[in-house]
């Protein structure tokens, strides 16, 4: 592989990209450390995820179907959005410590506004007959969030799901690169700055294999929910309002 090759070499030094065989040989050779804080990243990173992409999903719906909220809300959303939340961290470690709590709710924040703002792009495309025919069931705002907008917003909703638990991991593994004792990024830190190139490398994977096998679950769902993204389109929307106010 290009990897192995360029450093064994000589055309790229090995300081700056070590040979593969290297740097897999670090993750054989100490893999009780990187296991330990690998740990430590995934209960942040998954405590994260339920707040950036449940709660995004769960708010996006709701102020996507309201269109007070909508008109309020969705624009200081998108200018919170478009402020690097990085350059803000000093204050979550300020407000929350250096402990696991800043790195959760700083990554929550970090996945929360583009999963909210996904699903309320979603929820706009909805077939406005879904609406007609559950306001003629008499159907609450519940009902309609959890049997119109969400069936018919699957596609959206999963797009952002991903987008937003990727940046959820991103967020986790940055602040624990700027203020950690512990965790895979903090690893990447230490190892940097002991210009130990082998051990940055053998961190990075894990974080790319965390990333892989996100992306590889939520491509587990897309396919189990196939059916229903099909149909959402069609006649879920009226299906489902009709057997929930029945």
């Amino acid at each position: 592989m290009i990897w192995e090759i360029l450093p064994r070499a000589g055309i790229v030094p090995s300081l700056f990209l070590p040979p593969m065989t290297t740097t897999l040989q670090m993750l054989v050779v100490e893999a009780p450390i990187y296991a330990r804080h690998m740990l430590v990243t995934l209960q942040e990173v998954g405590i994260a995820m339920i707040f950036a992409c449940g709660g995004g999903v769960l708010c996006g719906l709701a102020i996507g179907g309201a269109a007070s909220a909508r008109q309020i809300m969705l624009p200081m959303f998108s200018g919170l959005f478009a402020v690097p939340l990085v350059v803000l961290y000093p204050l979550f470690t300020a407000w929350f410590g250096i402990g696991s709590e800043s790195k959760i709710i700083f990554a929550s924040v970090y996945g929360f506004l583009p999963t909210l703002l996904g699903t309320a792009a979603g929820v706009q495309t909805v077939d406005r007959q879904f609406l007609i025919v559950a306001r003629s069931l008499g159907a609450t705002r519940m009902q309609k969030l959890w049997h119109v907008y969400l069936p018919a917003t699957l596609p959206t909703v999963l797009a952002a799901f991903r987008l937003g638990g990727a940046l959820a991991i991103v967020g986790v593994v940055v602040a624990e690169m700027l203020t950690s004792t512990a965790g895979i990024g903090f690893l990447i830190s230490k190892y940097r700055t002991l210009l130990d190139s082998p051990r940055v490398y053998a961190a990075v994977v894990l974080v790319l294999v965390l990333a892989i096998a996100f992306d590889g679950l939520v491509q587990v769902l897309e396919r189990r929910l196939g059916i229903a993204q099909q149909q959402s389109g069609r006649s879920v929307g009226k299906r489902s309002v009709a057997s929930a106010v029945a």
